[in-house]
């Protein structure tokens, strides 16, 4: 009994022993294989040309391959030669399945990664979207006055300044603000005339005849029109029809709210009509003044969308539009002025500053639009790479359009939603590049053959028909033969049997 327990005891062991073998074993990796081509494998961790560890293949991950169906096995040196049944090539390796997953519907040069060297590359993708994109022109600018908000005041009557109410330059005027007193003898003598027009209405008002009350009324009125057009303000009007005393004084208002920007007299100075008082400005709306070469005025036009940066004021960006081309160039700098609009709530903007002006010309609406760093301008032609699945991308050839900050409009080869890669493509595109030689290359192989087996069948047809030739020609010269064969046959006997006959005698 001690016996047959010590036997049971150590079978139990090694049985439990074996199981955790055998689940070792399961853990362990089968081989590895190279992250950037899965057909070259090695039996102990190895790295590539670029440093990259090679990947190790589990028994699980073989079964889960295995479940799709195996078109048929290839050769892991040369993909051309292929085979229905599992083998090895002439250096032990195993020949690798080809599975009906994907081989019809991929395109030449698609790429397939292992998601942990997509990690590892840094590979960043974005999705293609419909929005508008514009010919983004920059250029330098030059803040200006708005012409139409300036406003330069001149006296109408010639006299003295009594009084300067506002005696600075830079500073802010309202519509219709006192800006100065004058002096003037004409102005008081037309202040007379209306006075006096005012009493001959008052007398006469109640006249019996119809033509002397429409004569005072009329001179009444000429009177007050008279102080209108010599820009008498309208309270002083009204106070000295009021208060019927001439006043020595008369104020100049401002016609516009703005700044002063010049101040052409001083007190007491005697004035004409030519000399300039003041010179204001509305600096509410400003103009800037950009030159663009002659290249780039086809694509501006009247209305663009502008946005223009100051150093004065940094992290601000006005918007403003193209209000007008002028219709002649620059004979020194070749280039065309363009006048451009901005609102100036704040005074921000102040003439003669330089600025940095953006035209956003030649808006298209509901294009696609990729980021530009996800174009690979190599070989001739802009291409792609579109993710088709996680870790398998496509390159697609793309017809592209306008670029503007860091974005490309895609005309054709790409659509609305896809998503692209747009970081480490260039790793993607040697792959690419690479598998489609070799798929070209052997095509161009399996071509070859072809032909070789055509030029091999010619051949043994050419061959065959030689012989053909050389038994016609046997059976024609056998033919001659057996026609000459009967006569020299007879002699030939004859001859012999004489020979014979005489042989005999003579024995």
């Amino acid at each position: 009994m001690l016996g047959l327990g010590l036997a049971g005891g150590y079978w139990l062991s090694q049985d439990t022993g074996s199981g955790t073998g055998a689940e070792v074993s399961e853990s362990e990796p089968l081989y590895y294989r190279n992250p950037m081509n899965p057909s070259v494998t090695s039996p102990v961790p190895a790295q590539d040309s670029m440093g990259m560890d090679y990947i190790p293949v589990y028994a699980e991950e073989e079964r889960s391959t295995a479940d799709g169906e195996i078109l048929y096995y290839r050769n892991p040196m040369n993909p051309s030669v292929t085979s229905p049944t599992p083998m090895k090539d002439s250096m032990g390796m195993d020949y690798v399945p080809v599975y009906a997953e994907g081989q019809s519907s991929d395109v030449v040069g698609t790429v397939k990664i292992d998601p942990v060297v997509v990690q590892n590359i840094g590979v960043r993708t974005a999705i293609a979207k419909s929005e508008s994109i514009s010919r983004t022109i920059r250029t330098v600018g030059r803040v200006e006055f708005n012409e139409e908000r300036m406003a330069r005041l001149h006296p109408k009557v010639q006299g003295w300044i009594e009084e300067l109410y506002i005696d600075k330059t830079g500073e802010t005027v309202t519509s219709d603000e006192i800006l100065l007193s004058i002096y003037s003898p004409q102005l008081v003598s037309t202040q007379q005339e209306y006075l006096l027009a005012l009493n001959n209405l008052a007398a006469l008002g109640e006249s019996p005849f119809e033509e002397i009350r429409e004569g005072a009324k009329n001179l009444v009125k000429s009177s007050r029109e008279r102080l209108q057009f010599l820009d008498v303000p309208e309270h002083q009007i009204l106070e000295l029809e009021k208060s019927r005393e001439i006043k020595k004084s008369i104020h100049i208002h401002s016609p516009v709210e703005g700044t002063v920007l010049r101040i052409g007299v001083r007190q007491g100075q005697h004035v004409t009509p030519q000399q300039e008082l003041y010179m204001l400005a509305d600096l509410g709306e400003v103009w800037v003044l950009a030159d663009i070469y002659e290249n780039e005025i086809p694509w501006v036009n009247v209305g663009d969308d502008v946005e223009m940066t100051l150093t004065s004021v940094p992290g601000k960006t006005f918007t403003g539009e193209v209000d007008y081309i002028y219709p002649y160039s620059e004979a020194k700098t070749r280039t065309t002025k363009v006048r451009l609009v901005f609102d100036n709530p704040d005074l921000l903007l102040r003439p003669d500053m330089f600025s940095e002006v953006k035209i956003l010309a030649d808006t298209r609406q509901n294009s696609v639009v990729v980021p530009s760093e996800a174009v690979v301008r190599s070989g001739g032609k802009p291409q792609v790479f579109v993710v088709r699945e996680p870790g398998k991308f496509e390159p697609r050839v793309v017809r592209l359009g306008v670029e503007s900050d860091g974005r490309i409009e895609v005309l054709d080869g790409v659509g609305d939603g896809e998503e692209v890669v747009t970081s480490a493509q260039f790793l993607v595109d040697s792959e690419s590049k690479l598998r489609e030689a070799t798929a070209k290359m052997m095509d161009a192989l399996k071509g070859g053959d072809t032909q070789v087996e055509a030029d091999h069948s010619d051949h043994s047809g050419g061959l065959e028909n030689t012989v053909d030739h050389d038994s016609d020609m046997s059976e024609r010269h056998g033919d001659a033969h057996s026609g000459m064969g009967p006569e020299r046959s007879d002699e030939s006997a004859h001859e012999m049997g004489e020979d014979a006959h005489g042989g005999m005698v003579h024995d």
